[in-house]
């Protein structure tokens, strides 16, 4: 569960027989992160760990400028690192993400894709053929102005998708 006020998010979720509440950059606030190793360098600034599977998850993060699942991404770290468990994989998302430098989304209703936050874009999604469009973020900007004038409410336009039809599907 996330809780968005302005200017922060707050970020609730079970770890073990725990609940841990963390800060979570805006996607505004995402890093300034280029490389594997700006990312791995920014891990260490904030206490944690440069292990080899974090090294393979940011690496085919980085390798593939597309969404991928937790699935997709294990996967492809399993390819070099067939012992790391699929929870080492979520927990190291989970990690990524409350440093800001990686973003799920959900769209539609398959599994939460992940991405690096830099590259963060909103999501349209067909009702009829479940096409994905990318869209840029200002699309969004008139809605997220009038949502914080009106309700004091901060539009997260990445976590989410906009479902609709596409012009193929409309057009049939």
């Amino acid at each position: 569960m996330r809780i968005y006020r302005k200017n922060e998010v707050i970020a609730i979720r079970p770890r073990g027989y725990d609940w841990v509440v963390s800060r979570v950059r805006p996607p505004s606030a995402a890093p300034d992160i280029q490389t594997v190793e700006d990312v791995l360098a920014l891990v260490r600034a904030s206490g944690g760990r440069s292990t080899h599977a974090r090294r393979l998850l940011v690496s085919a993060l980085f390798a593939r400028n597309d969404h991928m699942t937790a699935e997709e991404l294990a996967a492809a770290v399993h390819a070099e690192a067939p012992d790391v468990h699929l929870s080492t994989i979520y927990r190291n998302l989970e990690d990524l993400e409350e440093l800001g430098v990686i973003a799920h989304a959900h769209r539609g209703h398959g599994p939460a894709t992940y991405n690096l936050a830099g590259r963060g874009h909103g999501h349209l999604v067909c009702q009829s053929c479940s096409d994905t469009i990318d869209v840029p973020d200002s699309l969004f900007r008139a809605l997220m102005r009038l949502a914080e004038e009106t309700y004091g409410f901060a539009v997260d336009p990445h976590h989410t998708a906009i479902s609709g039809r596409c012009e193929a599907c409309s057009a049939r």
